[in-house]
């Protein structure tokens, strides 16, 4: 029978296809064409393209542990004694893997969702994050108008230094980091609009001497 070679020839150019993928990713993001991964795992479209019809399905396969493992950390920092250690210490690891795979970042940061399962386990990390700003508040370790979504505006803004400075200063993240937290402890509470949108209004600027409405400019 020749069937059993032949299956394991098929896994070891599927593995082959994974490592190029793995590696090539990590280091150029989730978009390295198929050609590229083909190429340098030293096999044919047709294999790649048998194995993995859809992108959704490599980054599944590649991403869905480094998921898990983002999701593991965030249950360990809400074990943490102190609220604010444990979110401090979740968002330090979390950046580190980051920072070691830029597809993951990407990936985390919504620029291309996998199939069912990735988007599940970034609900639950999302969810787990949730928790952790709650738990900070709670504590009085956070300003009680800090939500969720400050949190993730923090990892857009932290991510987009990574990016711009992943060639050239490969841990500067980590200061923009430090800065991001400790702006969170001290920032203002959002403010509704409508007031300002109001006094914006050019029926209400005040008139200049020759009768001219003259736009409205807020006090310092």
């Amino acid at each position: 029978m020749t069937e059993r070679p032949l299956r394991r020839d098929a896994e070891r150019n599927r593995q082959r296809l994974l490592e190029a993928a793995r590696e090539l990713m990590a280091r150029d993001g989730l978009g390295v064409p198929y050609e590229v991964i083909a190429r340098a795992a030293g096999s044919g479209m047709g294999t790649l393209y048998r194995r993995f019809p859809q992108r959704q399905d490599l980054v599944d396969t590649l991403f869905a542990e480094h998921v898990e493992a983002v999701v593991t950390l965030a249950r360990q920092a809400l074990r943490a004694d102190d609220p604010w250690t444990g979110l401090t210490w979740f968002m330090e690891r979390q950046f580190e893997l980051e920072a070691g795979n830029r597809a993951l970042s990407e990936l985390l940061r919504g620029a291309q969702q996998g199939t069912d399962r990735l988007a599940q386990g970034c609900a639950r990390i999302a969810e787990l994050a949730a928790q952790l700003i709650e738990r900070a508040v709670g504590a009085g370790r956070l300003p009680s108008h800090v939500t969720p979504h400050d949190l993730e505006t923090i990892h857009l803004m932290v991510g987009a230094v990574m990016d711009a400075s992943r060639q050239h200063d490969p841990t500067r993240w980590r200061r923009a980091l430090a800065v991001s937290l400790a702006g969170l402890r001290h920032a203002e509470p959002s403010h509704p609009c409508e007031g300002e949108q109001a006094d914006a209004h050019p029926d209400n600027a005040p008139a200049s001497p020759n009768g001219e409405q003259t736009p409205h400019v807020p006090a310092p």
